[in-house]
């Protein structure tokens, strides 16, 4: 077992700027070519210290972005509109995509279409409630109101 100073957020392991404890051949088979961590001596310390208070700044000014752009999507209703045939079926479904580029013309805000948590595309006509996730700790619900195409 070695000590390692992460580079960067390792799922499972830590967060950038932690000190942990790998096997030898994780690290040199892993962390190292990757370039997720180096070995920690006594001067790489003060180095991890200063990354861990760097992260931690970062992350709490993107929470606060995130907050920011949650207060003002929950109380919007997006609109999207469909082709549909003369029974309100849906020709195809709106997706994540969709959803994403609705957002960005009707609001301005960018939000990547991973942050939406859609078990499957939507193919129904009326109101949706899609949770969606820009940052680890900001969750919210986004409206969405699947409307026929005028024709």
């Amino acid at each position: 077992m070695m000590q390692v100073i992460l580079k960067a957020d390792v799922s499972g392991l830590g967060s950038r700027g932690d000190v942990v404890n790998v096997a030898d051949g994780y690290f040199r088979n892993y962390l190292l070519p990757k370039n997720l961590g180096y070995k920690a001596t006594k001067g790489a310390e003060a180095e991890a210290e200063a990354m861990r208070k760097a992260s931690a700044a970062k992350n709490e000014a993107s929470r606060a972005e995130a907050d920011k752009v949650a207060a003002s999507l929950v109380p919007q209703v997006i609109q999207i509109s469909a082709k549909t045939d003369d029974g309100g079926t849906l020709f195809g479904s709106v997706s994540a995509s969709d959803l994403s580029a609705a957002v960005e013309e009707q609001t301005g805000h960018v939000i990547d279409r991973k942050a939406f948590q859609m078990d499957a595309a939507i193919k129904t006509l009326g109101q949706h409630m899609v949770m969606t996730s820009i940052h680890s700790q900001v969750q919210f619900p986004v409206t969405v109101e699947i409307t026929a195409e005028e024709e």
